[in-house]
């Protein structure tokens, strides 16, 4: 027995060795025995289940985070204070980040269930001369399957015979149209998607019927070689939970040696163990930011919602914020791009070329001459070029709920469609020309050919196909006028060869007029055929996705077409999207057979330079992922095929087409596009960037006040005074001010121009170098302020707790003015609108009013041992809060203190 493998070469074999190879008969099949012993050598039909971790394992992984650790250390350290309710919340927020990962990591490992689900279907074998029907699992390498339009393919076949055999691989290779089968070898070099003689398992036949060797079952057919890429695939942190994570180990290590640093300095100064540790534990307590994982986890939630608006489903929360990040995108072609409904373009008649207006399938539109006049459509070339192509077709328009589709071969479609939009619709003319007889469409015949009667009693034969073999058949030609002219032949091939170097898809139509009791004979169609004109279609690109393109470049993105189509056609497409400026320069456009060629070291500079990539296999599109990610880049990958499900798994981010889409593809991304727009996806990189943005904010709006925090138990200790402020009282300002105050950041509206700046650099880290001398600023402003006021309390004769009651409201009363400035990290809060974002109102008077319980309500006085203050205090406390706002305004404005954020 061979190799049961994808590569096995059965393609390139005639169909003789074939069956001498699997020891085979193509008449009786195997014998009942011999499929047994196969079936318990090779094992059943199935993709091989991949090992997982069990629940509970994939539960404790969510709290294996630097940063869910720091929030564990606070909550133990607030439970060991006896702030009970703070402890509580701290866990709370833990817990509830656990679950929510918990939650999205089972639904993306359904990805592989869905991949074996494709293939569990019915087989219809020949065993030992016998017809069966056998589940799609006990088919066995040899076995003789038979198959007919409207199946699934159960395992890899070497066709033994075809008739009229067509599949949609479109899933598996990218190719946008049917696949017209047969059983003649090819070369054995002839990549997947043209590999004519072999069907392939889970893809669906279209039309005819056939017979053919089961040469790879399970595992080692090319569905299962996709099932092995997508299982290898590494599941990557995103740009935002690696950040968080380095970011965590720093803070964990600078807030451990503080803490240490602090007790040190106690004990030197001959302070006790007791009260000099409770100070370590307070400065802890206080540069930890408990309030960031909530914040993360609703400002993600929030770019869910609004992206869920713009036609984007989230699977992935942390995928809301890499889209942000993204630096690349990797599309594909049909149904992304494209409205994956093939459409006619243009037609050609020897009266000139008409351009068609309208697409898609919906019947729309209408035909222009040359000089952009409505085109005549009466009796002459163009009208017969139409009834042409709606009477001699099998395919039927129908419309569901405002929806129009094809049944059938989407080419024919196209042509119903054009002819509807003149008016010429089927069912008309079906009556008007009743059909009498047809010769089919065949690869080898190049044609289709319907004979029809007409209302004086002649008949007509209606012809479409291939350009070559219709001129060579025609004599003659009719115009404008519909009379009969001299055919020249030049022009006509002159013609179809402009059109096909615009990407287009060109048949011809022609008819031949035979007498009332004529019939429709194949020999005696050929000199007697009158040629009538060109039909070019395309699958049109979307209407806005051109535009997105184009905004994508603006901001930096790179956009790189991935197809599985031929390299004409995806390089028309390109030219239309703006991909490429016109004809290809060297290296723009790639093949798969080119990508085959490159060697290692070529290949990153090969695929950074090239926009469109033709012709490529799953495993190459998922080599182009690594290539790309190899170089640092962020990449999100579109797809709808199984074809695509690797490279969707690989990805930085990986977005699937919902309406078109496999469930495969669905459930290997991170983001499903309700609409299959290319649109939509620079839609969520906008929102993308809004929540990278407003976590940014958040960042460098609560760390002055956590590091100020832990700054003043630190001078407190190093002088030692008495502390300015009291863990429990930390806890208050951390726990208020993170909800009420930095949440509402999350609902900051998208500043303008946000989709034209570059993206960020993957290697930036969360805080820049300006970032963190404005948070400095802050901080140093915060211990300055707040010891200036805590000293003068005391002095003018305030008891130890109205001083610190007032050290409190200071840090509130900072961070609410500070607030305001963050909303922009560049730009005045006034140029913003002091209302653009009420949330951010109705949170500072929530604030104020739990600072003036804080203040002076007495059970609030007990437990965070606060005391009143007078208006006096109150006015200090203003009056400090504006000078740190007009400091940061300055530094906004002129950089002093640092480079400045834009």
């Amino acid at each position: 027995m061979p190799a049961r493998t994808p590569g096995g070469g059965h393609h390139a074999l005639a169909v003789h060795e074939v069956v001498l190879l699997l020891e085979t008969d193509t008449d009786r099949g195997l014998s009942d025995d011999e499929s047994a012993a196969r079936l318990a050598r090779y094992g059943p039909n199935v993709l091989p289940a991949t090992a997982r971790g069990g629940t509970l394992r994939r539960l404790l992984r969510q709290f294996q985070n630097p940063l869910v650790y720091v929030l564990l250390v606070a909550g133990v350290v607030t439970l060991l204070l006896a702030e009970y309710v703070d402890s509580a919340v701290i866990f709370g927020v833990v817990v509830v980040n656990a679950v929510i990962g918990f939650l999205q990591e089972s639904k993306a490992e359904s990805a592989l269930d869905a991949l074996r689900a494709m293939v569990r279907t019915e087989a219809r074998v020949v065993r030992g001369g016998r017809h069966l029907r056998v589940p799609s699992e006990q088919v066995v390498p040899g076995d003789l399957v038979l198959v007919e339009a409207g199946e699934k393919v159960p395992a890899d076949l070497r066709l033994a015979r075809a008739d009229e055999l067509r599949a949609d691989e479109s899933a598996l290779t990218g190719e946008s149209l049917p696949v017209r089968k047969d059983e003649v070898a090819v070369p054995d070099e002839t990549p997947v998607a043209d590999r004519r003689n072999v069907l392939y398992s889970g893809t669906l036949l279209t039309g005819g019927s056939g017979a053919g060797i089961v040469v790879a079952t399970g595992a080692e057919t090319e569905l299962g070689r996709i099932h092995r890429l997508v299982g290898a695939a590494q599941v990557l942190d995103t740009p935002l939970t690696s950040k968080l994570a380095r970011f965590s180990r720093i803070l964990t290590l600078a807030i451990l040696v503080l803490a240490g640093v602090t007790f040190a300095v106690g004990l030197a100064r001959g302070e006790a163990a007791g009260e000099t540790f409770t100070a370590a534990v307070a400065l802890a307590v206080g540069a930890i930011p408990e309030g960031l994982p909530a914040a993360v986890t609703i400002t993600l939630a929030i770019g869910v919602a609004r992206m869920a608006r713009r036609r984007a489903v989230i699977r992935r929360l942390p995928a809301v914020e890499t889209l942000g990040s993204t630096t690349v995108i990797c599309t594909d072609k049909t149904g992304t791009l494209t409205e994956n409904q093939m459409t006619v373009q243009a037609l050609w008649t020897v009266g000139g070329r008409y351009e068609v207006s309208g697409g898609g399938y919906t019947p729309l539109g209408e035909i222009r001459d040359p000089e952009g006049g409505p085109a005549p459509t009466g009796e002459g070339a163009l009208r017969w070029s139409l009834l042409a192509g709606v009477a001699c077709n099998d395919a039927r328009l129908d419309e569901r709920a405002g929806r129009w589709t094809v049944l059938g071969d989407p080419t024919e479609g196209a042509m119903l469609v054009v002819g509807a939009k003149v008016g010429l619709r089927a069912e008309e003319i079906a009556a008007e020309l009743p059909r009498v007889a047809a010769i089919p469409f065949t690869s080898e015949r190049q044609f289709m050919a319907t004979l029809h009667d007409q209302r004086d009693g002649a008949r007509v034969v209606l012809v479409k196909g291939a350009v070559e073999r219709i001129v060579q058949w025609s004599t003659a030609a009719i115009g404008p006028d519909g009379a009969t002219v001299a055919l020249d032949r030049s022009a006509v091939l002159a013609a179809a060869g402009e059109l096909a170097g615009e990407g287009l898809r060109v048949l011809a139509t022609a008819l031949c007029r035979v007498d009332g009791d004529g019939g429709l004979v194949e020999e005696e169609l050929p000199g007697q055929l009158i040629f009538t004109g060109l039909q070019a279609m395309l699958d049109p690109p979307r209407e806005a996705a051109a535009a997105a393109v184009a905004s994508c470049r603006r901001a930096g993105i790179a956009v790189k077409m991935i197809t599985g189509d031929h390299r004409v056609t995806a390089s028309a497409i390109a030219v239309r999207l703006g991909l490429l400026a016109g004809e290809p320069g060297p290296g723009e456009v790639l093949s798969g057979a080119d990508l085959a060629r490159l060697s290692d070291a070529d290949r990153p500079e090969a695929v950074r330079r090239a926009a469109v990539f033709a012709r490529v296999s799953p495993e190459q599109k998922l080599r182009l992922v690594e290539a790309l990610q190899a170089e640092g880049q962020v990449v999100a990958m579109t797809g709808d095929g199984v074809n695509d499900a690797p490279a969707l798994r690989q990805a930085d981010i990986g977005v699937a087409m919902g309406r078109s889409g496999t469930e495969v593809a669905k459930e290997a991304a991170d983001i499903v596009l309700t609409d299959d727009d290319f649109a939509t996806i620079e839609s969520a990189v906008e929102e993308g960037r809004g929540v990278f943005a407003n976590l940014t904010k958040f960042i460098t709006w609560t760390l002055p006040t956590n590091t100020g925090e832990g700054l003043v138990i630190l001078v407190a200790i190093v002088l030692g005074t008495a502390l300015p402020i009291l863990p429990s009282q930390i806890l208050w300002i951390n726990m208020t001010t993170a909800v009420a105050l930095g949440l509402t950041l999350a609902f900051e509206p998208k500043e303008p121009g946000i989709m034209d700046r570059p993206p960020r650099d993957p290697g930036q880290p969360l805080l820049t170098a300006a970032l963190v001398v404005r948070i400095l600023l802050v901080s140093a402003l915060l211990v300055a302020g707040a010891w200036w006021l805590f000293e003068w309390e005391l002095g003018s004769g305030a008891e130890l707790a109205e001083a610190r009651t007032a050290a409190v409201n200071l840090f509130v009363t900072v961070q609410a003015f500070y607030l305001f400035s963050c909303r922009s990290l560049t730009r005045s809060p006034w140029r913003l609108g002091l209302f653009g974002n009420r949330w951010l109102i109705g949170g500072v008077l929530v604030q104020a009013l739990g600072q003036v319980a804080l203040t002076y309500l007495p059970v609030m006085n007990t437990l965070f041992r606060t005391a009143p203050i007078d208006v006096d205090a109150w006015l200090r406390i203003l009056g400090i809060a504006l000078v740190v706002s007009a400091v940061v305004a300055l530094d906004k404005r002129f950089g002093w203190f640092g480079r400045r954020l834009g």
